[in-house]
Order: C-alpha cells, then sequence, then structure tokens
C-alpha cells in the first residue's frame, strides 16, 4: 500500500491498479489498433469457421464476454474450452481452420499453454492475449496481442481483465464489420468517467460491512462481469457470491431470496433492460436489499441503492465502465471489513493448474 496524499490512509495496490485503468487502456489501444488492422487483413485470408477460447480465473470471465460480444458482432460461433479435456483426457478435437486464442494475464497457466500446443497439433491457428510479452504463452501462439497494463502488483486483477476486454474489442474489429476501432476507441474515456463514483461507492460500502452472502445478477454483455464481480468479493472480501443470468436465477435461485437478501445487478439500457427491470421489481417486492449498477438516464428504477455510471452508453460498450463501480465496491468493502485486498488468504497472482 501507498499513503494517500494529504491523508493517513493507505491506498492498497489494487486501488491504484483500478485507478490506472484509463491509462493502461488508452496505452493498449495506441500499441495494438495497427496489430489489429493487420490481423483483419490475414483474418479475411483465413475465414476461421470456428473461435475457440481457453482461460481460467478472472481470464476465463474475460472469455465468457469475448464469447458474447465475439458471436454478436461477427457471426462467428464461439467455444469455450474445457481445458481437461486435453490435459487430463487427452482428446483429440478436430480443430482445423479454427482460431483458438489463449487468454491469461501471466502468460504461465500450465494448463491454457497446454491447450494451445494441443491445439496447434489439431490444426488450429493460435492467438495469445496476454499482459506479458515474454510469457510462455506470447512465445508458442502463433501470435499475440499485448495488455499494456504495466506490471500487476495486486493479486486480485483488474486492469489486466478490463485490458483483456479491450483487446477482445480490437479483436472483434479484426474478424467483423460490426465495430470499428473507432468505436471502441472511446472506452478508455468511459472508464474514466466510471472512476467519478468512487467517492458514492465510498460513502456506500459502510451499509454492506456485515455482508456474508450475495447473489450477483448480469445478462448478455454484462453477465460475465457478473461472474468477475462475484470472483472479487471471494477473493478479497470472502463473501459468498453466486453468479446468475437473470434468465437462470429466475429457474429455481430466486427461491434463495428472503427479507433483506442483498442482490447486485448489473443494468444497462439496451436489449436486457426490461427483463432486468423486471427482476429488480419482483425483487423489492420480496423486500430484498438491490444495489444496481446503470447509466445516468436510465431513468427511475426499482432499487434500494443505485450507481449510475456517466453517460447513457450504447449497451455493448458498457462491459468496462460497468466493472468498475463494481471493483471499487470490492475493494473498499475488503477494507471497511478490516481486510487486506492486497493479501487474500491462499492466493498468489500466478495459479498453474493441469
Amino acid at each position: 500500500m501507498v499513503l494517500c496524499a494529504g491523508k493517513g490512509h493507505r491506498m492498497s495496490l489494487m486501488m491504484e491498479e483500478i485507478l490506472e485503468q484509463p491509462q493502461a487502456l488508452r496505452r493498449t489501444l495506441r500499441a495494438e489498433r495497427g496489430h489489429a488492422l493487420e490481423f483483419k487483413r490475414f483474418a479475411a485470408r483465413k475465414a476461421f469457421p470456428l473461435i475457440v477460447l481457453v482461460a481460467r480465473g478472472t481470464s476465463d470471465n474475460a472469455a465468457l464476454f469475448g464469447r458474447y460480444l465475439l458471436e454478436l458482432t461477427t457471426g462467428i460461433p464461439v467455444s469455450l474450452a474445457a481445458p481437461s479435456i486435453h490435459t487430463l483426457y487427452r482428446a483429440k478435437l478436430n480443430l482445423r481452420g479454427a482460431l483458438v486464442v489463449g487468454i491469461s494475464q501471466s502468460g504461465e497457466g500450465t494448463d491454457i499453454n497446454w491447450v494451445l500446443k494441443s491445439a496447434q497439433r489439431q490444426g488450429a491457428y493460435t492467438l495469445a492475449i496476454t499482459n506479458e510479452a515474454n510469457s510462455t504463452m506470447a512465445r508458442l501462439a502463433d501470435d499475440a496481442f499485448l495488455v499494456r497494463a504495466g506490471r500487476q502488483r495486486s493479486v486480485a486483477a483488474t486492469k489486466t481483465y478490463t485490458g483483456q476486454l479491450m483487446l477482445l474489442y480490437l479483436l472483434a474489429t479484426a474478424l467483423g464489420k460490426e465495430l470499428t476501432i473507432e468505436d471502441v476507441s472511446a472506452i478508455p474515456d468511459y472508464a474514466e468517467g466510471a472512476l467519478k463514483l468512487r467517492k458514492e461507492v465510498t460513502a456506500l460500502v459502510e451499509r454492506y460491512r456485515y455482508m456474508r452472502q450475495c447473489v450477483v445478477v448480469g445478462r448478455g454483455l454484462n453477465y460475465a462481469n457478473a461472474f468477475e464481480l462475484a470472483l472479487k468479493l471471494m477473493e478479497t472480501c470472502y463473501v459468498v457470491a453466486e453468479r446468475f443470468s437473470s434468465a437462470d436465477f429466475l429457474h429455481g435461485p430466486i427461491a434463495l431470496i428472503e427479507r433483506d437478501f442483498p442482490v447486485l445487478m448489473f443494468m444497462p439500457p439496451g436489449k436486457v433492460f426490461e427483463d432486468l427491470r423486471g427482476l429488480a421489481g419482483r425483487l423489492r417486492e420480496m423486500r430484498a436489499e438491490t444495489l444496481v449498477i446503470t447509466s445516468a438516464g436510465a431513468g427511475p428504477l426499482p432499487a434500494t441503492r443505485l450507481l449510475r455510471v456517466p453517460r447513457v452508453l450504447p449497451e455493448i460498450y458498457t462491459p468496462i465502465p460497468y466493472i468498475i463501480p463494481g471493483q471499487l465496491f470490492t475493494a473498499l468493502l475488503a477494507e471497511a471489513k478490516g481486510f487486506d485486498p492486497d493479501r487474500p488468504r491462499s492466493l498468489q497472482i500466478v495459479t498453474q493448474t493441469l
């Protein structure tokens, strides 16, 4: 931790890295936009019929976002790989002509790299998305897009997660026609705007100081953020956080809800808005405690508390600015609970599994 200017309070490394995100996103965009244009020409020749994404942990949440984004904007089917199929069961898959994308902050995930090697043997073209240019993953993949987040010092990943999302936006511009680099170039500014909620989140977290369990709900492009926010709550606050699509939540898990049960929701204006607003209304009738992350101008919503990200953003650009209030919430809640978010028990930055 470092001392905050003019205060005796020590800022966590996690909070430092949350605040670095707009600059890290801009560096990533500047460094890789030319690469994306080159890859667009290459991909047009290859005409990939299938995309397979492989990752673990926070990077797996980025991959879940990538599945929605890439299918939506390119029309190419996207699969999330099960690494154990390769590492434990040693199955041989027909991946001829496919694009297999490994996503890893460190680039040293043993199982992810194993899958990339296996995919190459089965005829796939492999791509790495990593924060480490000299990593095993960057060396073994056929090509690599690099997050420019700087060294990750916090165990809980924040800036590398949004950097991975930024590169998936660039990959979408290279593989499809729905998005252009100009379209995604404003995302770092949206992220900077979301950081303005820091003071509001600071005032809010005391209300949740004794929260021991919760549900996090999203749908569509923000479904991955439900997984990511839940993961951060488990890692840094030791809160038992279940995550659901709003559609799946209604198929049984809503039975968990009783008076004052905390439910955190991502509710962007767009295709999923009415579905989520309807769920929020039902939760209010059940007297649940609902904290909703939405956009300014979204209108009145049936929620106990609201965090409104500045601007009314098209839904497709909300995932990065929407996760930032969630990151702020977890870092500040950990401190309110008396935990150090930089030293989550039993965890380290690089985890290797097979």
